[in-house]
């Protein structure tokens, strides 16, 4: 048993992973940059320590200072949470050389997996079909232009490392394919340091398909089922559900295939703890490896609703070597349960971040309603990190029950002094497609252009 836990981490993320070590009567370690001395996570641990300025570069991604604030606590392992240093094989490898264990997938796992590309080539191993596209990371844009052209546009620019929806860009034609080959390449390198791009080809109106996975040291590897995340802006996701309603409405028996690649994908890499398998499905059942995520995910609440699986304490016990307790056959999917992310951001101006003081703040309760924030009256929302307030999770009987619920929250949910994406996810719920589940991943983009058009035509 681990009798101390440092949380490399921040945010609502970091609250989730201090609640968890306090039920299993572990002590915990949070650390924050100096414009976080007074965020909830920091309060709610048992010890604190300062390790640097707001940027990230400064404090949260330095792993140096990390291990230092681990070695002066006297930490049994450390919590990377998700972003950050989570999915860094490197800085696991670190805390294992300092005798401190890393509470996610081991650096040989990782390193398994470690770009999209690379992880690309373990799927077609493991026998799972992935998009057409390129053997690997482009250098040049003479070489993207080839591979554009031997697959046909509409093509996909992606980075091969990080996620967030950052380096990436949809190309139609050469000259768009080039500036987003070069903007692409830019942004990785901002974002993650690492500014290698592939291409693959675009599939119109996707899908966006996850599987939750967990395997522990002994080898046991299990999935808890799907979600979908296909309402995004951007490529980065606003709203999760699960059981996904494509699944549920058309493609029934494709629940069981795609669990079964992902785990076969996850055996191939010998995973251990917690991760996620992205899949793209088409509107005609096929469906496309994307990546293995290899953390836990921002919308695992809604696999732990309807399955009753914690998966951030299943993490932690795989870690201190425990089996996993549960079988396949174990996992049953029990009514529907959906997230909303509530952003600090504009919806109707680009989604434009919204940083400031909170000057109230009222979350919304009730049955089947769960907050997971780090956010509260007076609280002060830097602009140096991502946008996120919380995550609002609805659980109903079924996809309508929750969808009524989620409406219910939503209006009770009152936050001023800084925008918010509450109203614009209000009017998702209410959305005739989203509730007969018709959406996919452009859905957003369409709700937006009918928004405006109907602003233009107010004005007229």
């Amino acid at each position: 048993m681990f009798e101390k836990v440092l949380v490399a981490n921040r945010g609502e993320i970091a609250v989730r992973i201090i609640r968890a070590c306090k039920e299993l009567n572990i002590r915990t370690v949070a650390v924050y940059s100096e414009v976080d001395a007074n965020s909830m996570h920091v309060q709610m641990a048992d010890e604190a320590i300062c390790i640097g300025k707001s940027p990230s570069s400064e404090s949260y991604l330095r792993i140096d200072r990390i291990i230092s604030a681990a070695e002066i606590a006297d930490v049994d392992a450390i919590h990377p949470g998700y972003g950050f240093l989570s999915e860094n094989a490197h800085f696991a490898e670190v805390c294992e050389s300092c005798n401190i264990r890393f509470i996610g997938p081991q650096a040989r796992a990782m390193n398994a997996l470690s770009d999209k590309a690379v992880s690309r080539a373990l799927a077609k191993k493991a026998g799972v079909e992935t998009p057409p596209g390129s053997e690997g990371i482009v250098e040049k844009e003479q070489d993207a232009l080839i591979v554009a052209k031997r697959i046909g546009y509409p093509v996909m620019i992606k980075a091969v490392a990080g996620g967030g929806g950052r380096g990436m860009r949809i190309a139609h034609n050469d000259i768009s394919l080039v500036k987003g080959f070069h903007t692409a390449r830019a942004e990785a390198e901002k974002a993650f340091g690492n500014s290698g791009v592939y291409i693959e080809k675009f599939i119109e109106n996707p899908h966006h398909i996850e599987i939750q996975i967990l395997g522990d040291s002994k080898g046991k590897i299990i999935h808890l089922g799907e979600r979908d995340c296909s309402v995004q802006r951007r490529n980065q996701k606003l709203i999760e559900e699960s059981p996904s309603p494509l699944l549920e409405n058309r493609f029934k028996k494709l629940r069981e295939k795609i669990g079964k690649a992902a785990v076969r994908i996850a055996e191939a890499a010998r995973y251990t703890n917690a991760g996620t398998v992205e899949f793209i499905v088409d509107d005609h059942g096929n469906y496309y490896f994307l990546e293995v995520n290899k953390r836990i995910q921002v919308e695992h609440p809604v696999t732990e609703e309807v399955t009753g699986v914690d998966l951030v304490r299943a993490q932690i016990e795989i870690a201190m070597g425990e089996p996993l307790r549960i079988s396949q056959g174990d996992i049953e999917i029990k009514g529907h349960a959906i997230e909303c992310r509530i952003n600090a951001e504009d919806p109707f101006d680009d989604f434009r971040p919204s940083p400031g003081r909170i000057e109230m703040y009222y979350q919304p309760g009730g049955r089947g309603v769960r907050m997971e924030t780090h956010a509260y009256a007076g609280y002060t929302i830097p602009p140096t990190y991502d946008s996120m307030i919380g995550k609002l999770i609805v659980t109903g009987k079924d996809r309508r029950d929750a969808i009524d619920r989620m409406n219910r929250a939503l209006n009770e949910y009152l936050i001023t002094g800084v925008k918010t994406t509450i109203s614009f996810q209000q009017a998702i719920m209410q959305d005739p497609n989203f509730r007969r589940g018709v959406y996919s991943t452009n859905f957003v983009e369409q709700l937006l252009g009918g928004a405006r058009r109907g602003l233009i035509e107010e004005k007229a």
